[in-house]
């Protein structure tokens, strides 16, 4: 399958290089002079024909590059651009990013670099084409609803669901609070053979030790004081669907043992009862803590743990898959502003910088939560600074980067490094692996930056 390119400058050696060189390539290129004639020419492309990238520079007659990505972002939402820009200024960049470009270049062209950003950029496209056919086929209104991502971490969350959900296979999900674990066990059961039978969320934290045993296994008329008749048991009440043990690691101890014959066997003897009681139910339990080394200390069950651990769904924090922020924030606008019946767009460059920067303890809970609020309070068509809660503007670091592209890129690098280096507790190899850089450049790095290779006393 060709990919289509259109380079947009007024500098006609500039377009004739750049067409010559991706032309040896193996891309079709068509150039134009200034951004008038390349919006004809996008408007002018029909079904599948579209352009797959528009390179443009940022000065042109009559209608620059940022006038043209923004009006044809809209017209194509399915082309790419990259910027090319004279103005050596991060400022210049950032403002080409904003409004929707993948990449920029600052000239004079490096036509290597060029090449190899083209082919980074088209196997981000396929990436998101495969993501995208991938959702389709495993996911429903329902199931993936509130399911937003496009983060590498996410991706491998919609892998793993794809794969595990036909099975009837245990489901163990773990992650902090706030990372969204019962939206994926909905994911899994919807998009199972048991769609059309009950999911059965249970949480185990919230019930009382004594009766417990009671809700899952239910009981008999006259087992305990209070029990006046028969009652069903969850574990019976979800049978032929999923039942949603959430907060597993709470379970009693001494009821692990329980819970592990009925999940192996199928079956199970409510409280007072004397004949076993069988059940069809999938298991899906999450847990914010660590079972495993519940296993060590004894108090949690090594056999249980094993059983509900067929396949385990690891959940990323917020904080650790920024990059789905705006994807969320929208999703969030769009579902308050239904619900409220309001109208606004989306939010201003300065309140996305703030919740870019935020540090995200409650997750995407304590996001819905502050978009929430900011549509109550807001009156106009766009969220801004003043909508959001105060403690919000208050914990934020927003970066002032200097002008120069060097110094703004330096500034970041070592910023980034020093925060994987808290991260991995100063483990240099572990830093190298997670930056995807060799030690030996980890050290040149360290050096270059000045950044210091222990923790300084009030960290340690």
């Amino acid at each position: 399958m060709s990919v289509n390119i259109l380079i947009a400058d007024d500098e006609k050696p500039i377009r004739d290089s750049l067409k010559m060189i991706l032309e040896e390539e193996g891309y079709k290129i068509e150039t134009v002079a200034d951004g008038e004639e390349a919006l004809q020419k996008i408007q002018n492309t029909q079904g599948n024909e579209y352009f797959d990238i528009v390179i443009t520079d940022i000065k042109m007659p009559k209608i620059d590059g940022i006038q043209l990505l923004e009006t044809a972002s809209r017209i194509s939402p399915e082309t790419f651009f990259i910027i090319i820009t004279a103005y050596a200024s991060v400022n210049t960049a950032i403002e080409a990013l904003r409004h929707g470009a993948y990449d920029y270049l600052i000239k004079p062209i490096e036509f290597d670099d060029l090449i190899i950003r083209i082919k980074r950029l088209l196997d981000y496209k396929k990436l998101a084409l495969e993501n995208k056919i991938l959702r389709q086929r495993i996911s429903t209104d329902y199931s993936y609803a509130n399911l937003i991502g496009k983060s590498d971490a996410m991706k491998k969350v919609f892998s793993v669901i794809a794969q595990v959900a036909p099975t009837n296979s245990n489901v163990l999900i773990t992650g902090k609070s706030g990372t969204g674990k019962e939206l994926v066990a909905k994911a899994i059961h919807y998009n199972s053979k048991r769609r059309d039978k009950i999911f059965l969320p249970v949480n185990c934290g919230a019930i009382a030790e004594n009766l417990i045993e009671s809700e899952l296994f239910g009981h008999k008329k006259g087992a305990f004081t209070g029990a006046t008749e028969d009652k069903l048991g969850l574990f019976k009440v979800a049978d032929g669907g999923t039942l949603f043990l959430d907060e597993i690691g709470e379970i009693p101890l001494n009821l692990q043992v329980k819970l592990l014959r009925a999940i192996e066997d199928k079956e199970f003897i409510p409280v007072g009862g004397t004949k076993p009681v069988s059940t069809d139910v999938r298991i899906i339990a999450a847990t914010n803590q660590n079972l495993f080394e519940k296993t060590k200390t004894g108090e949690f069950r090594e056999d249980l743990y094993y059983r509900l651990n067929v396949v385990e769904i690891n959940l990323p924090t917020l904080n650790e898959r920024k990059e789905d922020i705006p994807l969320l924030v929208n999703h969030f606008i769009e579902k308050y502003c239904k619900e409220m019946g309001k109208k606004i767009i989306g939010v201003d460059n300065e309140t996305m910088k703030i919740l870019m920067n935020h540090d995200w303890r409650g997750g995407v809970r304590e996001l819905e939560n502050v978009i929430e609020r900011s549509i109550i309070f807001c009156n106009k068509d766009m969220l801004t600074v003043d909508d959001l809660a105060d403690y919000i503007k208050r914990d934020v670091t927003v970066h002032d980067y200097p002008d120069s592209l060097k110094d703004a890129l330096h500034n970041f690098e070592r910023e980034h490094i020093i925060k994987t280096m808290k991260k991995y507790n100063y483990n240099k190899e572990e830093v190298a692996r997670a930056l995807e850089i060799g030690l030996s450049s980890l050290y040149r790095k360290m050096d270059e930056l000045n950044i210091p290779t222990k923790p300084p006393k009030e960290d340690e």
